[in-house]
């Protein structure tokens, strides 16, 4: 069954059965038909092992047996003219690991500008559980599916205008990606995606040299500080990493519950979309929640975290749920976005067969996956706590679309702001910039930056900031790689 993302997000779909281990894989059979390609198949194929063979270090110096031997990248060249999303050169292919039975798909594309030259970016939609095709074809990928021709329309504000991108199919079982196990923690996920930027960077050297960069939505809040945080681990490493970008995400639970009520009760900037009973509600939930992420904080038990998910979500969450309002967008209400046919377009097959997909089915996010994660109690932990370490050697954007509920702006501005890090005094007393653009002349958002931190308040934007406002997303991404708000090493 194709499960809508709305209910994905909020976590209210049934848990699997599944039991998570120690380790954060869940078993279980796997639900998806897969028909593996041979290796003739692919123009390019590499093994972890060769590349482990070069002898690569952590950042203590000790050297990193076996840690890419078990993978191998495989990757085809895609013609552009078979699918026309774009007319740039294109990868597309699978992150093998052979031990694990784990296979990631990934979708890369070329700068329209300059490749030798531009940045590299991966792109992590979130979920936990959702496909990033979500990205690349309703919000910044280089076309759009507007209509059910399923012909492919040109975006003028695909943030591949001035960066090649990397669409990622993450964690395992997610829209392309398969494997008879199921991946349920943010630190399992973290290893995979290290190793396929590795074997990538290593395949394609060409690209490595350039600046590298990750970005990515709402629960890539979770993602990004993690899998950040163990690039840099890595002291010889070929992946060349110079910021990250989380937008509308998820990071401090703690900071970020306590803002459901005000944004949903008319201190956000929009109306309130609940009655004062209902308000009232929120207010009741609130205490009993914050004491059991607090416990979550303080344990990291798995079933603390887990039942923090769930009592918080029901309590906090499911009243403006039960509105009817988008929980992606307070000024809409469920279902009143614009038609999108990237599902079907994904499902041809003369684009799986294009791109060298091996599933049967494309599906835009996994319930199985986003209850693993919850069962496992990764919902709730403290990610930002791995924030201050990489503001030690890399610039950090938060952006937030003001009209989001899911993972608001209130709630990203509080844990920007109570961080602590050496720069927190500098980042209280920085002054907040509004941005302009040539199409919004009056201004699009408001910044605050001071060292590596910078915190985007986007104006008239939804849970999706680049679908939402695109030209003003592309231009605060471009001013970002380009090191307007941080100096640039």
């Amino acid at each position: 069954m194709r499960l809508p993302i709305s209910a994905l997000v909020l976590g209210f779909i049934a848990v699997s059965s599944a039991v998570a281990v120690d380790d954060g894989f869940t078993s279980g059979p796997n639900p998806k038909r897969i028909t593996r390609r041979p290796d003739q198949y692919w123009d390019h194929l590499v093994k972890g092992a060769q590349v482990q063979q070069v002898g690569r270090r952590d950042a203590e110096g000790g050297k990193m047996e076996n840690e890419l031997a078990n993978y191998i990248l495989r990757a085809k060249k895609s013609d552009p003219a078979k699918l026309g999303v774009d007319t740039v050169k294109q990868y597309s292919g699978y992150l093998d690991d052979l031990e694990q039975d784990k296979h990631l798909f990934y979708w890369f594309f070329e700068s329209r500008n300059d490749p030798a030259k531009d940045p590299v970016v991966l792109w992590l939609n979130g979920g936990p559980g959702c496909s990033s095709m979500v990205g690349l074809f309703k919000e910044l990928g280089p076309s759009k599916i507007p209509s059910s021709d399923l012909k492919p329309e040109r975006n003028p504000y695909a943030w591949n205008n001035n960066a090649s991108i990397i669409f990622l199919d993450q964690p395992v079982n997610t829209g392309f990606s398969y494997s008879s196990r199921e991946v349920s923690t943010t630190a399992a996920a973290s290893k995979d995606v290290y190793a396929l930027l590795t074997l990538f960077f290593y395949e394609f050297p060409q690209y490595a040299k350039q600046d590298f960069h990750i970005a990515g939505e709402s629960y890539a809040g979770h993602y990004i500080p993690i899998f950040a945080q163990d690039i840099l681990a890595h002291k010889d490493r070929n992946i060349n990493l110079k910021s990250a970008m989380i937008g509308n995400g998820l990071t401090d639970p703690l900071t970020q519950y306590r803002h459901y009520k005000p944004m949903a009760c008319g201190e956000g900037g929009y109306p309130s979309v609940l009655s004062e009973n209902e308000c009232r509600t929120l207010d009741d939930a609130l205490p009993r929640c914050q004491s059991l992420i607090k416990s979550c904080y303080d344990t990291g038990d798995t079933n603390t975290c887990a039942n923090a998910t769930r009592n918080c979500n029901s309590g906090l969450l499911s009243p403006y749920q039960r509105s009817g309002r988008d929980v992606y967008d307070v000024r809409k209400n469920r279902g009143e976005d614009a038609p999108d046919y990237s599902d079907r377009f994904l499902n041809e097959a003369h684009v799986k067969e294009a791109l060298g997909v091996e599933v049967a089915e494309f599906d835009q996010c996994n319930g199985s996956t986003n209850g693993n994660f919850v069962s496992a109690g990764d919902w709730m932990k403290p990610t930002f706590r791995a924030v201050p370490k990489l503001l030690e050697q890399m610039p950090v954007l938060i952006y937030a679309g003001d009209a989001d509920y899911i993972c608001n702006w209130l709630g990203n501005r509080a844990w920007t702001d109570a961080l602590e890090w050496p720069g927190r005094d500098a980042f209280a007393k920085a002054k907040q910039l509004k941005l302009r653009s040539p199409a919004a002349k009056d201004g699009y958002g408001y910044i605050k930056a001071a060292q590596n931190f910078a915190f985007l308040q986007v104006l008239q934007a939804g849970h999706m900031v680049p679908m939402s406002q695109p030209e003003a997303s592309v231009d605060f991404f471009n001013r970002w790689l380009g090191g307007e708000w941080f100096t640039k090493r």
